[in-house]
């Protein structure tokens, strides 16, 4: 597994990157151009996120929500999440456009392209509930078993345990049946629930071993 997870997992995704580039390169161009023309701020979010081993790295997503909003609170813990996110947001969260700049973290190697989701640094609980299953120590990922699974509705302790079993499932048969369905995921818009989090106990296992 550590020579997959390092070496094979590294030079796969940076070969998905170069092939698909004709396609997400435009429609990031796109995207930056619309994000500057229809809302005040900077067109990229920066954010501070836990990388593996528990090291920090900086983030990038395109900007979602108006300016004012507090930057390093998880959007389940807003207040009113939705009057918080821009017209031009909604659309790009519901397809998951607002994480298309995170191609440049998988480039420098903050990210994979499949693994846990990067928590915020301040996620105690959810960084807790990871260390039970050792799953601080792999690199995080652009979409995950957990984003397969029931995304935003999933309780912390259950995306955790989805996690470790990726940990421990973690193969190139494996991330390629996750990406197939994140693809599917996006396009149907399954697992986001603004301002929510935990209402699905457990979820279908589409993925085995």
């Amino acid at each position: 597994m550590d020579f997959y997870a390092s070496v094979i997992k590294r030079v796969t995704d940076l070969l998905i990157l170069i092939i698909f580039s004709p396609l997400w390169i435009p429609l990031a161009l796109v995207l930056s151009m619309i994000v500057k023309l229809t809302s005040k701020g900077p067109v990229l979010f920066k954010q501070t996120r836990v990388g593996k081993d528990c090291s920090r790295f900086v983030i990038y997503k395109f900007r979602s929500m108006y300016i004012d909003t507090p930057k390093d609170t998880p959007t389940h813990l807003l207040e009113n999440p939705e009057a918080c996110i821009t017209p031009l947001g909604k659309f790009m969260r519901k397809l998951s456009l607002d994480e298309l700049p995170q191609v440049l973290n998988v480039f420098r190697g903050d990210l994979t392209l499949v693994g846990p989701r990067p928590a915020l640094w301040n996620q105690d609980d959810l960084i807790a509930e990871r260390a039970k299953y050792g799953a601080n120590g792999i690199t995080p990922g652009l979409t995950g078993l957990a984003q397969v699974r029931g995304r935003d509705e999933l309780p912390i302790a259950v995306k955790a345990s989805y996690d470790g079993e990726y940990r421990a499932k973690m193969s190139f048969l494996f991330d390629m049946r996750i990406l197939l369905l994140t693809v599917r995921a996006v396009f149907r818009s399954e697992g986001v629930v603004e301002g929510g989090t935990g209402t699905l106990e457990s979820a279908d296992d589409e993925v085995k071993s």
